[in-house]
């Protein structure tokens, strides 16, 4: 009898040995490649950068990246946003709190701010910022630039976050989060016709601005059920006269809630009392919704937000 418990005792033992290899031989593979990940960061502007160690001081110069931050569970290594970073956290309360510090303007980051945090690693965006990312290199600071052109691109933005902030499981997550959703979006609306969009970008009664086919949010138009209705301009922002927006008739209208360009939104009726606009289907049908400018402009994690309400817009 006392041999049984003896022979049991060293099976269970051998088990919780064999067990405790096995859970230290994991976690020590998936530390070794989430710092293996360190040494090959590549951004958008194809710019490799490596880092010895996760970051514990990240300062973050454009409000997506902040939002992919906060989104993976990283935003408690942010010391610094701009003026314009609004989400998930009102930043500006932050700032006069003393509780995180101001970068100024998005355009024209301040870089003194900047380097006195002797951040370990900064989150920039292109375009405008090509100088500031330059000047910050040439300095000595790593700097990722998340510049995405597509819903694919706005992905592997997390990812690579992920990857640098030791927050790979997280962002993984969200990924497969945003994926499922979308799919959910273009299940729920593939055998549904496709309205033609009108997005306004900036209003002028002579012309005004809206998004070409090579913006980015002609593609969550595209996954949401409607069909942009200036696709066939190649190019990202598109200027035209409002005549040619009459012509082409948008059986749905889309403005951002913030008023692009002008600071504030005209009412909706000022709107459908626009010169030429009573002959357009959107608005003899009533179909002008308003929107959060921020997920339409900021490619980052609330993009499927941003197709769910294109959605509801064209297929309510």
């Amino acid at each position: 009898m006392k041999t049984k418990y003896v022979i049991a005792t060293v099976v269970i033992i051998v088990l919780i040995a064999s067990a405790a290899f096995v859970y230290v031989h994991y976690q020590g593979q998936t530390a070794d490649s989430g710092l293996a990940a360190l040494q090959n960061l590549v951004d958008d502007d194809d710019y490799k950068t490596i880092l010895t160690a996760y970051p514990e001081k990240i300062v973050s110069v454009a409000p997506s990246a902040t939002e992919i931050l906060y989104a993976i569970d990283a935003g408690d290594k942010v010391v610094a946003v701009t003026d314009y970073d609004n989400y998930p956290y009102d930043f500006a309360a932050w700032v006069a709190a003393g509780n995180m510090t101001s970068v100024g303007d998005f355009t024209d980051p301040n870089l003194e701010v900047i380097t006195s945090l002797d951040p370990d690693l900064i989150l920039a965006s292109g375009g405008v910022q090509v100088e500031s990312v330059d000047t910050l290199r040439d300095l000595g600071y790593k700097v990722l630039v998340l510049d995405p052109t597509n819903i694919d691109g706005v992905l592997k933005n997390i990812e690579l976050v992920g990857n640098a902030t030791g927050k790979r499981a997280e962002a993984t997550a969200l990924v497969n989060d945003i994926t499922s959703r979308i799919t959910a979006v273009e299940n729920a609306v593939a055998n549904e016709a496709k309205p033609k969009v009108y997005y306004e970008v900036y209003y002028e009664s002579t012309s005004s601005w809206t998004i070409g086919a090579k913006a980015w949010q002609s593609e969550l138009i595209e996954i949401a059920g409607g069909t942009n209705i200036f696709e066939d301009q190649q190019i990202d922002y598109y200027q035209f006269q409002v005549e040619a927006l009459i012509d082409r008739n948008p059986d749905v209208i889309v403005l951002p809630a913030s008023g692009m360009g002008t600071g504030q939104l005209e009412s909706l009726d000022v709107v459908k009392a626009r010169p030429g606009w009573d002959t357009m289907n959107a608005v003899q049908n009533d179909r002008l919704y308003q929107i959060d400018s921020n997920i339409i402009e900021r490619a980052g994690p609330r993009v499927a937000d941003a197709i769910e309400q294109f959605a509801a817009f064209f297929h309510p």
